[in-house]
């Protein structure tokens, strides 16, 4: 094995041993991997697939031998599983589930790590002599180090089409794989009903129960299909906390529901024109994906029913529904290019048993579709580009649509990575089962980053980077210019910092805001640093700090106007033990007059996520969260609102698919008792109070679900 990092080329810094064997069933994995320091090891019994700041052992195995897509099995040495789906130059997918067996044991000398993968968890063609791709990776943490067989160089583009060939393989077969797992829930809960919010009350519910069921099916060793009926997403984690106050745009937040997350590559484009979050409250969906020869294809189908529980019970959209169609397909052009095209399509109706276009049921509907491609023209050079057009309807017979565009250019090697993109979006585009911020921009963005590699063994490499952005409309008017400064250093231990600046010029305009009479430019500027520290194996810790200014654009009168800010984010990982892991992070968000110094805002954000691992079965998790937004009315339009929210969720995770779960979450605000609309509220919400909080909502539930397999 050799090091891709931190020193590319070099031979893997501890010994290790694989063993390969196959019977008609399964496939054998074992790997000794030696340590010249064995007390050094990094190993927790944590949660399935939380490995990452761990020692581990892992393989990705190319089934279709397409140097684009694989599977990947990893293990940290106490045998805590991962797996997912990997795709070239994208993230791995840890929402692929599959079942196989592992073991793991810790010696004197290092560990060991045992492997046992079903033909039936693989997909692969029936061909009766298998040729697959393969690659093994072993990473030592205490050095930074991630070692390959073959070499994965990090001078070159991809880690797929850097793999090396597994044959030998011969009369096996996935055979059937039927899945089916029905699941039953039972809860009990309290909830703030505030559609109305002239006449907002809570609605309690003692005793609720709910059945559903998901299945999976493989079609001709290729493909999946996949169904689910009735969800429920109760055991799924909250949302990281990140800060939303004082943000122009959405703010992202990951997909986190696992019918949702589980391949979802398949339908990931250069602009990210498929977000199943907006899939709120799904009552069925239905999912093929997999590989056809040379064709990589997804298709969903799922309906929403959140637009009807958003309004109240008088309103016309009472029992509407939302239906999302989304159809993706990608071809192997070459070794290592593609195209592809993709089209969505959601539509709201009134009646929920009527799917139709051109009825007076349908209230609007929004298509998407286009073509894109990805060129890679040698090792380290590569280019992606998108165009795609969209298409608006309302009964009411408005209309609107228009093109976006996407091109990127890409360099990547071991010290020199470069980017360029420009988008093009038209004033008329939009995509509802996208993620979009933005119609009426020309973005022009650079990235390039330069690493001066070292050979010792605690400064790894070091270097700057420059980001730049540069925005207009389709007028030529200049809306925003940014940039970004950096300079890192990396050493071994999982530890870095660096130190940063930025500066930006915004302009905004009377179609954004308003309250502004004619265009108005802000130039905004911070300076910070950040760090991070895992020197010790039971500690690790996180942060960053900035000043500078941004615009404050919710005043309480008048338009936006410059502030002074300040940031300032920590985040602290315990591991007293090997079981017990404690994620504490603090999040603190400043602005103040820029004249006057007096404060506007101040949003704090705690969170602590403890997680005890009893076995690789149990665990408990607790999560309680506090998040405040302390404003002067004088200053900001914003509401003062205080939030704590404790989650407990007991897991008893036989294997994916079979499980028992158990929680409880309550959540209160500074909400008035009297749930009165505040009078002095411009965006007409509930009355809150300064001091005590109450109980807007609690939930207790247990949930069970059990895997048949055929």
């Amino acid at each position: 094995m050799q090091q891709r990092d931190p020193h590319d080329g070099s031979p893997i810094s501890e010994k290790t041993e694989v063993y390969l064997g196959y019977t008609d069933k399964n496939l054998y994995i074992v790997c000794i991997c030696f340590d010249s320091k064995p007390e050094q090891i990094r190993a927790r019994m944590s949660r399935r697939e939380a490995i990452n700041d761990d020692d581990q052992f892992g393989f990705v195995l190319d089934t279709f031998h397409d140097k684009k897509h694989g599977v990947f099995f990893y293990m940290n040495p106490l045998g805590i599983q991962q797996d997912g789906i990997w795709t070239d130059n994208q993230d791995p997918d840890y929402s692929f589930d599959l079942l196989w067996n592992s073991a793991a044991k810790l010696t004197a000398q290092g560990y060991v790590a045992w492997f046992e993968i079903p033909f039936k968890s693989l997909r692969f063609s029936g061909s009766p002599d298998q040729t697959w791709g393969l690659f093994f990776e072993r990473d030592i943490r205490r050095n930074n180090e991630f070692a390959f067989y073959p070499h994965i160089s990090s001078n070159a583009q991809g880690f797929l089409s850097q793999e090396t060939e597994m044959d030998g393989l011969a009369k096996i077969s996935p055979g059937r794989n039927l899945q089916f797992i029905p699941y039953a829930s039972f809860r009990s809960f309290r909830t703030l009903d505030d559609r109305n919010l002239n006449q907002a009350f809570f609605q309690d519910v003692h005793a609720q129960g709910r059945i559903g069921l998901d299945a999976k099916a493989v079609i001709k060793d290729a493909l999946v299909l996949d169904a689910t009926i009735n969800p429920d997403f109760a055991q799924v984690e909250s949302d990281d906390p990140q800060v939303t106050v004082n943000q122009r745009f959405e703010v992202f937040f990951p997909e986190k529901r696992p019918f949702f997350q589980e391949n979802a590559a398949y339908f990931d484009t250069p602009m990210q024109l498929v977000f199943t979050r907006r899939i709120a409250d799904p009552e069925y969906g239905l999912r093929v994906t997999g590989k056809l020869g040379p064709w990589a294809i997804g298709w969903l189908f799922a309906d929403d029913k959140l637009p009807s529980d958003r309004v109240p019970t008088y309103d016309p959209l009472t029992g509407a529904k939302a239906y999302y169609g989304i159809l993706r397909a990608n071809r192997d052009i070459g070794k290592e290019s593609t195209i592809g095209f993709i089209f969505t399509d959601r539509e709201l109706h009134t009646n929920p048993n009527t799917i139709c276009a051109n009825d007076p049921c349908l209230v609007g509907a929004n298509l998407v579709g286009g073509f894109d491609t990805k060129i890679k023209f040698n090792s380290k050079w590569s280019a992606t580009a998108q165009a795609v057009f969209s298409h608006t309807k309302f009964n009411s017979g408005f209309h609107k649509g228009g093109p976006a565009y996407w091109a990127y250019l890409e360099r990547s090697s071991t010290k020199l990575e470069f980017n360029s993109l420009y988008q093009d979006t038209a004033a008329g585009f939009e995509t509802d089962t996208g993620f979009f911020r933005r119609p009426d921009i020309r973005r022009f963005s650079n990235f390039a980053q330069y690493r001066f590699r070292r050979e010792g063994k605690i400064l790894q490499w070091h270097g700057p980077s420059i980001f730049t952005i540069n925005n207009w409309d389709h007028s030529g008017t200049r809306l925003e210019y940014f940039s970004n400064v950096n300079y890192r250093w990396v050493f071994s231990r999982q530890t870095d910092f660096g130190f940063y600046g930025n500066l930006a010029h915004e302009r905004l305009r009377p179609v954004d805001f308003s309250a502004l009479l004619t265009n108005r430019d802000y130039a905004h500027y911070h300076v910070g640093s950040f760090f991070n520290f895992g020197y010790f194996k039971q500690l690790v810790l996180t942060g960053e700090v900035n000043l500078g200014t941004d615009t404050n654009f919710d005043p309480a009168v008048g338009p936006p106007a410059l502030a002074k800010s300040s940031f300032a984010q920590i985040s602290a990982t315990v591991r007293p033990t090997k079981c017990l892991s404690i994620e504490n992070t603090y999040f603190l968000t400043r602005l103040r007059d820029n004249i006057t110094g007096q404060g506007i805002l101040n949003n704090h954000i705690i969170r602590s996520k403890w997680n005890y691992q009893f076995t690789r079965e149990f665990s408990l998790r607790v999560i309680p969260q506090y998040t405040a937004v302390l404003t002067n009315r004088t200053l900001s339009s914003l509401q003062t609102t205080k939030q704590f929210n404790a989650d407990v969720l007991f897991t008893y995770l036989v294997h994916p698919g079979t499980a028992v779960y158990v929680g409880y979450n309550s959540d209160l605000q500074n909400l008035d008792p009297s749930l009165r609309v505040d009078p002095n509220d411009p965006n007409g919400n509930l009355l809150r109070t300064q001091g005590k909080l109450i109980n807007d909502g609690r939930q207790f539930f247990v949930k069970v679900s059990y895997l048949f397999r055929y």
